[in-house]
């Protein structure tokens, strides 16, 4: 903005100084003209006077009369009078002796004014050596030129005067320029500031700093351009907070959104990611967007689909099993994204994992299908047995005794069940009642081995307690003693006949521990991680002869869940189970 006052200044400038000298030139040309129309009309009068006054024979035959005559004239003017006669010969001059002048015959003041006219000539004088000025005018006689008279002047003086006045004139265009330099800064400067006030605040504006306001008060055009700028500007920092905020909405929707979405633009090229989608895809955003989905996506069926919705402009919704980083079911919605002009520019994806949920739908499956059948197996024995008894048994004491026990057994099995079943669904929604009370875990133990004590001595197992004694802890005593029966019962239950069974109890500062170890048949290590379901049995057939229903362990977990516990499993397929839990003292 500098370079423009400085080159506003300067225009102003040369614009006031073309103007001086031109002006400065007509007038001092208008006033040179005038000067030597005055001069010339005054030398003119003056050689008409002299004329007429040396015209009679008397005076001008006479030397001596003729010089006095025109002395008399001249003695009050500057001017140099010279009379010359019909043969150019200087009859009287004002300044020199008429006998060392030459011959003017040839002078064209001369030659004209012998033709009976007035005339006048400018050039330079050999005999006084400047610039000179010439006015002849005839001496008549009878009607005849006789001779002619001169009146000159110096032109030294006209040059000097010309001279002064230009000197005047630059003089007083200098001091012209000086104050029309600070007149034009001046100007400049009003002009200049306001447009870099606005040039500030729209440099401003590009870099993002909104609040900046043009400073002006004018009223005119400029005041009323700062006026708009400044509208202006408040309206995009509105906008600009009002899209800001839309950013930081959608961003922070995006990133919390457990659903992945992909964008992906008419090119086939990746634009945004979420946070999720770099979980699902195993891939960093940076590596994702700009590449090709194809590439990107690792996944054969999802780009295609996403292709079929950019060739077609429908929305589409595909379930498809990705294996990379891991094996995930997804639930993928593809619309396409028109722009305000109607146009295709892309496709918006979003990814639903429904791993966990189809895992559920098939544990509701399975946990139907085993609840069905674990309900089936001892109803069809009682039904059985009670149609047997019906159809005549009963006249056999003994055959009749030996029916009613088992169906007392098979009865009794049914009723755990059920009840195992309502256990779970209270744990499972939450609808049971925690207790807390200070538990002796030594105490626990012991009552747990009592209940078992008959099937103990009967398979012959060694039974270890704990070798620390008095473990107390703050929880709930009715889930405690329930997974110790779980675990304890599982043990005995799984042990085979001399083998030993063992409990251990820890405290420290942090936590109790609790070691629930067998020799029995150990689980296999594919097995382990899903111990912890509903119904589910590493070895059916065994398992249902050992009475179990398959939703011990699934209760267990639940239940210590419930007291911010933690259960892990090690086991050795043929040589035991050992189950380690630790519940945390602070909880």
């Amino acid at each position: 903005m500098t370079r423009f006052r400085l080159k506003l200044t300067f225009t102003i400038l040369i614009l006031i100084s073309f103007v001086l000298l031109l002006l400065g030139g007509f007038f001092a040309k208008v006033l040179e003209r005038s000067y030597m129309e005055t001069l010339s009309d005054l030398l003119r009068k003056e050689a008409l006077l002299i004329a007429e006054a040396v015209h009679d024979p008397s005076i001008y035959n006479n030397n001596e009369k003729l010089r006095e005559r025109v002395y008399d004239f001249t003695q009050s003017t500057e001017a140099r009078v010279t009379v010359i006669n019909a043969k150019g010969e200087v009859l009287s001059d004002t300044n020199h002796d008429p006998s060392d002048m030459e011959n003017h015959s040839n002078r064209p003041e001369f030659i004209s004014a012998m033709k009976g006219e007035t005339a006048m000539a400018m050039r330079f004088s050999d005999t006084l050596g400047y610039q000179m000025m010439y006015i002849s005018t005839p001496i008549k006689q009878n009607g005849m030129v006789v001779g002619v008279v001169r009146s000159a002047m110096s032109m030294e003086s006209i040059t000097d005067t010309i001279h002064s006045m230009w000197y005047s004139l630059l003089t007083g265009l200098l001091v012209t320029v000086l104050i029309g330099s600070l007149i034009s800064a001046r100007i400049a400067s009003s002009i200049t500031k306001p447009i870099e006030e606005i040039t500030r605040v729209a440099r401003n504006i590009t870099q993002r700093q909104y609040e900046s306001r043009v400073r002006l008060k004018a009223s005119d055009e400029i005041g009323q351009l700062a006026s708009a700028i400044n509208f202006m500007a408040s309206s995009l920092e509105q906008q600009m907070y009002e899209i800001s905020e839309n950013q930081q909405r959608l961003s922070g929707v995006l990133t919390n959104m457990t659903s992945g979405v992909i964008f992906v633009t008419e090119s086939r090229r990746i634009m945004l990611v979420n946070p999720a989608v770099e979980k699902l895809l195993g891939t960093a955003g940076q590596d994702l967007v700009g590449k090709l989905h194809i590439e990107a996506g690792k996944n054969f069926v999802l780009s295609q689909s996403i292709d079929k919705c950019i060739d077609t402009g429908e929305k589409m919704r595909e379930e498809i099993h990705i294996y990379y980083p891991e094996e995930r079911i997804l639930d993928v919605n593809l619309a396409p994204y028109i722009n305000f002009k109607g146009e295709k520019k892309g496709v918006v994806t979003v990814l639903h994992d429904i791993t966990e949920i189809r895992r559920l739908e098939k544990m509701r499956s399975e946990f139907v299908a085993n609840v069905s059948h674990e309900l089936r197996t001892p109803i069809t024995s009682i039904k059985g047995f009670t149609e047997t008894l019906l159809d005549g048994a009963m006249q056999d004491e003994e055959l009749c005794r030996n029916f009613l026990q088992i169906i007392s057994e098979e009865s009794e099995r049914l009723f755990r069940l059920i009840r195992e079943i309502l256990d779970l669904s209270k744990i499972e929604q939450k609808r049971i009642v925690i207790n807390m009370t200070e538990v002796n875990i030594n105490k626990l133990v012991e009552g747990t081995a009592s209940l078992l004590q008959e099937q103990i001595q009967r398979k012959g197992l060694r039974f270890i307690m704990p070798a620390a004694k008095d473990v107390t802890m703050i929880s709930d005593r009715d889930c405690m003693n329930q997974i110790l029966l779980n675990l304890i019962t599982n043990a005995v239950a799984y042990t085979p006949e001399g083998g030993t069974v063992k409990v251990e109890v820890s405290k420290d500062e942090q936590n109790v521990t609790i070691v629930v170890a067998d020799t029995g048949i150990g689980i296999p290590e594919g097995d382990i991680p899903r111990i912890f379901e509903r119904f589910y049995r590493v070895d059916k057939a065994r398992s249902r002869d050992s009475g179990g229903t398959g939703l011990g362990l699934a209760i267990v977990k639940h239940l210590i869940d419930a007291l911010h516990g933690e259960i892990a499993v090690q086991s050795e397929e043929g040589r035991g189970t050992t189950f380690i839990l630790v519940f945390p003292l602070d909880k």
